[in-house]
């Protein structure tokens, strides 16, 4: 089985949907055969991947209808990255799994029935704590959680991690937090220093080493239909994704 990972933070404008992107990317070009699952009707990162949402079957057919993963992957263009495709019909499937047996465990179910060859799967979570997103973290193994350097990020992550903490408790008890990756970091401004500090201070051991700046290259990607590693490859953006990746490598395979 893959190592499934969910990128999630119910808050908005974190850059989630940026970083299981570059993730995705970032694992991909260094060797490993990855698939992206979009969760998140809004299909941000099934169009940040150059993938088009409004033809063909999506990932809402797979949850809803039965259809088998392998029929709705695409292929990027970027080489060994695969994706599950989002569409806004998706965003049904808030109300429609209310009624779902098990409704929890209804992504869990497709992934263990799929037989994937890929080495890492990264799901994109919608920005909220719905039945999509609890779906996800009832699939995963391990989090990444994006926090913004900014001034309610602690509140953001400790709500998060106490919601994480349940799900371990009464749905998945290997869930695990793979790390909280801070981003939109500025190092012209004391704010961004003092939330690095504030975040490595409370939770010590589950941050990663790896800072990603803020970018205008990074902001204006996903309009091009490309990962940073592909817009722009040497920026700093670039860089710090292909380290993030690699941490979490060496975080999953304890190399």
């Amino acid at each position: 089985m893959p190592h499934v990972i969910s990128v999630a933070n119910q808050k908005g404008g974190v850059g989630k949907t940026t970083t299981s992107i570059n993730l995705a990317a970032a694992l991909a070009a260094l060797g490993k055969r990855v698939l992206m699952v979009d969760l998140d009707p809004q299909a941000n990162a099934t169009a940040g991947l150059g993938v088009e949402s409004e033809s063909g079957s999506s990932i809402y057919n797979v949850l809803m209808d039965g259809v088998p993963l392998a029929e709705v992957l695409r292929a990027s263009a970027i080489s060994g990255l695969d994706v599950a495709p989002s569409h806004i019909d998706l965003s049904a499937a808030e109300l429609e799994l209310v009624s779902a047996l098990a409704r929890e465990y209804a992504l869990r179910r497709v992934l263990e029935k799929a037989e994937l060859s890929h080495d890492y799967v990264i799901i994109d979570c919608p920005p909220s704590l719905g039945l999509l997103t609890l779906n996800a973290l009832v699939a995963c193994d391990h989090v990444v959680i994006p926090v913004q350097c900014e001034f309610y990020a602690l509140a953001g992550l400790a709500k998060l991690t106490d919601t994480i903490g349940r799900i371990r408790s009464a749905l998945n008890q290997k869930l695990d937090v793979a790390g909280a990756l801070l981003t939109m970091y500025d190092s012209r401004t004391n704010l961004s220093r003092d939330v690095v500090d504030e975040v490595r201070n409370n939770f010590p051991g589950n941050v990663f080493e790896t800072v990603v700046p803020r970018s205008v290259r990074l902001a204006e990607a996903p309009s091009h239909g490309a990962p940073i590693t592909v817009h722009d490859p040497e920026g700093s953006g670039a860089k710090a994704y292909m380290a993030a990746a690699r941490e979490l490598i060496d975080r999953m395979e304890g190399t």
